[in-house]
């Protein structure tokens, strides 16, 4: 698919980025009748790049579509500095964003999620409510094509999804009947991934290679949902387009983004309004990058929290092995059921909030969670890989458990001090470490996932306390608030130093949850959205 080239004629809103929250955006600005520019580092990404379709998929796969830019190292990515960091950060550059490899849970923040601090005397509340996010929840579903089951008792009462729910097939049956032993919540997973054929994506096809991308097109994945009716609505996307920084004018407004192109041309995007998208890494880095004697500390950093409070959301896994076979390399790659017996707080525990559990397939014989590590090379190796994929192929799932970890202001994203991209620009740094209540948190939750394989029936079990790549949720780098002397951005991602700049991305959040952010961020982009266009016709 063609994208436009940009231009110095003024447009009234520039984006940059074309993930999750920068595709909602565009759409809905362009569909408004807004003149909108959306600036993005990558490229279209067609089908054909995908391996999912070919038997050696899973081997082909790990090096091109390696969620980790460091491991991936494609044209478009950015290094990231991790060497005071517990976990890694992951993202795509590319149309789409981190949509295109994502597993597609779709899953709604909590109530409680809202009001940490009124709640658990931690934290901070955020400036809105579910039900103020409630209606721009139930428009994603619809525009997602969610595939799904209404009446989840941990949940308000929501709108059906627009599809049935996937089987929850043998892994399912499997997980729910230890839950069902002990007593404990399950529900089948809400995905976006059509279960049906739905707006001209095929249904799927349960490949199982959701994260590296779906042949079919039918996971719904941004470049896909959003962006043919952005460009027809007469939106303008430019690929290739790496913005090293925000021009401000004399006044302290935003007038645009300087960017370079493939061929290392420098080009100047102006914008009566600029919004950010680059996700909860790529946004503080831009911000930070864009420092000028007026901004010296870096764009919207007068409270000092640009960078600051980084949340990845630790997990932990326990794989449980089982006599029977349970067809666990069938898709999708992402969880059949979830709990969340454990999400809220209970100070009994020793610690505070909690964590939703996803059962997920254990995948290919030759992944088998091999990113998980900690076995000896020697299992996997000649005879006895063949003797460890007969046993185990097929007969095992696993409880991941998605750790809510509570913003700390020295979890941050700074500037490095030598390392460039390719264009010279400052790479980020990432310092990011367990707090002592996320590994408790995380002990408690791993003990009752043990038990729930337990009560499944698993001869064995191997526990990960960690997993090393794990941040596909970067968030609260730029948080929201309604003060401006410990927030970047209000309630609707406006920039309290400068009015005409604008932050849409997981950044903005100011607690985690436990739940996978993506319905979280396009909701809150859509309400933001929204709402600029309502204020310019004021």
């Amino acid at each position: 698919m063609a994208s436009a080239n940009g231009s110095r004629e003024t447009a009234d809103v520039v984006v940059i980025g074309a993930g999750a929250s920068g595709a909602v955006a565009t759409k809905t600005f362009a569909e408004a009748g807004l003149d909108v520019v959306c600036l993005e580092q990558g490229d279209w990404v067609s089908a054909r790049e995908f391996f999912g379709g070919t038997p050696d998929w899973e081997v082909t796969s790990q090096k091109i579509w390696h969620p980790n830019p460091n491991v991936r190292g494609r044209a478009d990515d950015y290094p990231i500095d991790t060497t005071e960091s517990d976990v890694n950060p992951l993202m795509l550059a590319a149309v789409g964003g981190s949509t295109v490899i994502y597993t597609a849970h779709w899953h709604r923040f909590m109530p409680s999620d809202f009001r940490v601090r009124t709640l658990d005397g931690v934290a901070d509340d955020w400036p809105f409510t579910y039900e103020d996010l409630a209606p721009y929840y139930d428009f994603m579903d619809v525009e997602m094509g969610i595939s799904g089951l209404a009446g989840d008792p941990a949940y308000p009462e929501t709108p059906p999804p627009p599809l049935p729910p996937f089987p929850i097939g043998k892994v399912g049956r499997k997980a729910a009947a230890g839950m069902n032993a002990l007593g404990w919540h399950w529900w089948p997973a809400p995905l976006a991934i059509p279960s049906r054929p739905y707006r001209g994506r095929s249904q799927c096809a349960r490949r199982g290679t959701c994260t590296q991308g779906c042949p079919e097109e039918a996971k719904a994945s941004v470049d896909l949902t959003h962006w043919p009716g952005a460009l027809k609505a007469g939106a303008r996307l430019v690929t290739g387009a790496h913005v090293s920084r925000i021009e401000t004018d004399r006044s302290g407004r935003a007038t645009g983004a300087v960017y370079t192109d493939r061929s290392g041309n420098e080009h100047f995007q102006a914008g009566r309004t600029v919004v950010v998208c680059c996700n909860g890494v790529g946004t503080p880095r831009l911000l930070l990058n864009s420092h000028s004697a007026r901004f010296p500390d870096g764009l919207a950093n007068r409270s000092g929290m640009v960078g600051r409070n980084l949340m990845m959301h630790p997990y932990a896994a326990v794989v449980g092995y089982f006599e029977e076979d349970l067809e666990s390399w069938l898709g999708p790659t992402g969880e059949a059921i979830h709990s969340l017996e454990f999400y809220e707080t209970d100070t009994d525990r020793g610690f505070i909030r909690g964590a939703k559990w996803n059962a997920m397939p254990s995948g290919g014989p030759f992944g088998m969670r091999s990113a998980y590590g900690g076995k000896p090379l020697e299992d996997s190796w000649g005879i006895n890989l063949h003797r460890t994929t007969a046993k185990r192929f097929g007969r095992s799932f696993e409880w991941g458990i998605i750790a809510e970890d509570l913003p700390d202001p020295e979890n941050r994203v700074v500037l490095h001090e030598t390392l460039r991209d390719g264009d010279g620009i400052a790479a980020p740094k990432i310092v990011y470490r367990n707090s002592e209540n996320t590994r408790r948190l995380i002990d408690f939750h791993l003990a009752r996932a043990k038990e729930a394989m337990e009560a499944a029936g698993a001869y064995e079990m191997t526990t990960t306390e960690l997993m090393r790549d794990c941040g596909w949720h970067l968030m609260g780098t730029c948080r929201m608030g309604d003060d401006p002397q410990s927030s970047v951005v209000d309630e609707f991602g406006r920039c309290h130093d400068i009015p005409n700049l604008h932050i849409y991305d997981g950044s903005v959040f100011v607690t985690s949850s436990g739940f996978n952010p993506t319905a979280t961020i396009c909701a809150i982009a859509l309400r933001s959205a929204m709402h600029l266009i309502e204020a310019r016709g004021e």
